[in-house]
């Protein structure tokens, strides 16, 4: 009997404490800031696959995922966000300046990195899939194309 109230007491407090991080006010203001310019994609496909591989901790349009409102989670994916768009961001690309280690990082295998594609699945890349975004992150350099220049495919 004395051990289902040790139990019991666990879990209360346990409850309790879920309840309580649940007031930090970090990690739940989800922002998406207006696109400014993307890089000069060198195909429709390329923007595709880094849309699906990239864009959630790298650009302004990031998918929120229901956990993204739940702490601790929300902590961890808006540090990955917060952090993602601080050293490479596909939304701002002119003021970005990180192309060569963005390339770097991918065709290394170090992005996406594992535990998001764990969580996120069909988030990964294939062989082929890498080296097209190595490709047109290297080519893109500093260069990219504003939000009217994308909707016209020039600019």
């Amino acid at each position: 009997m004395r051990h289902r109230g040790v139990v019991m007491g666990a879990a209360a407090t346990l409850l309790v404490g879920f309840g309580l991080i649940q007031l930090v006010p970090y990690g739940r203001q989800h922002t998406n800031p207006p696109v400014i310019s993307e890089p000069a994609w060198t195909s429709p496909q390329v923007r595709t696959v880094a849309a699906r591989a990239c864009f959630d901790c790298h650009s302004n349009e990031t998918t929120w995922p229901w956990y993204s409102s739940v702490a601790p989670a929300s902590w961890l994916v808006q540090r990955d966000v917060d952090v993602g768009r601080a050293a490479l961001n596909l939304s701002d690309w002119n003021r970005s300046r990180g192309s060569r280690e963005a390339a770097e990082a991918v065709i290394g295998g170090e992005m996406p990195p594992p535990y998001y594609t764990l969580v996120r699945p069909g988030t990964g890349l294939t062989a082929d899939e890498r080296q097209q975004l190595v490709n047109a992150l290297s080519a893109s350099g500093g260069s990219g194309r504003t939000p009217a220049g994308l909707a016209s495919g020039r600019d």
